[in-house]
């Protein structure tokens, strides 16, 4: 295609908009799919050649690499300003709420299972450690959670008073801790087994039950109460 063809000329079969019109969203290849959301291109070149574009940036990961964006990152990319970095960044962060949310009312914080899936997409596309920390009333309902630490997970770095004033402080009975491991492979290192022993015995000392700790792969997890661990 001529980098200088807008969508406008090209022929109305191949336009996106009226491809979805007439056959459906899901009719759309991913680089169409972007291109509709992006609506515009850049100088010389209309929004499906940028979506193309950006998408081929993104590397063999295609349109799972849009989670590996921050707004810095895009902006390296060549016809990438603010509004298009900040529509792309939603459009990342859209899909990850969409996914969580088709998970809310299945999710279970007695079933490891579960809960790896509800944080599935918020933990996977991490470049760096993410600890959580969810915090469980007497019925194993969440009460709250929040992130305890980021970069590596490092059993010096995380101590357990300030994770137990956060759980005190919400009245919980139990707590899970899970993270994301960016390598993809969700074995536990020494340092997680470390992590896991010092906040298990501080929790046991003062009455609040560690029930697991999860650790998070891409699309795939491991429970330490599964693995006997806990």
């Amino acid at each position: 295609m001529n980098q200088s063809n807008t969508i406008r000329e090209m022929p109305p079969e191949e336009r996106p908009y009226e491809k979805c019109l007439r056959l459906g969203a899901e009719s759309l290849s991913d680089v169409e799919l972007l291109a509709v959301l992006l609506r515009t291109g850049t100088r010389g070149e209309n929004a499906i050649e940028l979506s193309r574009r950006i998408l081929y940036h993104a590397g063999e990961s295609g349109i799972l690499g849009i989670h590996q964006f921050n707004k810095e990152r895009l902006m390296k990319i060549r016809g990438i300003g603010n509004v298009k970095a900040i529509q792309i960044s939603c459009i990342s962060e859209l899909a990850k709420r969409l996914a969580k949310a088709s998970y809310h009312e299945m999710v279970s914080f007695t079933d490891p299972k579960t809960i790896a899936k509800y944080y599935m997409e918020d933990l996977r596309h991490e470049k760096q450690e993410h600890m959580k920390l969810l915090m469980l009333n007497s019925k194993a309902r969440l009460l709250g959670e929040t992130t305890i630490s980021k970069g590596t997970v490092n059993a010096s770095l995380i101590t357990p008073r300030e994770l137990f004033v956060e759980a005190l402080q919400k009245n919980a009975v139990s707590i899970i801790i899970l993270h994301n491991h960016p390598s993809g492979d969700p074995t536990p290192s020494r340092e997680d087994m470390l992590t896991t022993k010092r906040i298990l015995d501080a929790g046991a000392l003062i009455g609040i039950e560690l029930l697991d700790h999860i650790v998070i792969g891409n699309n795939c997890y491991i429970s330490f109460r599964e693995e006997g661990m806990l």
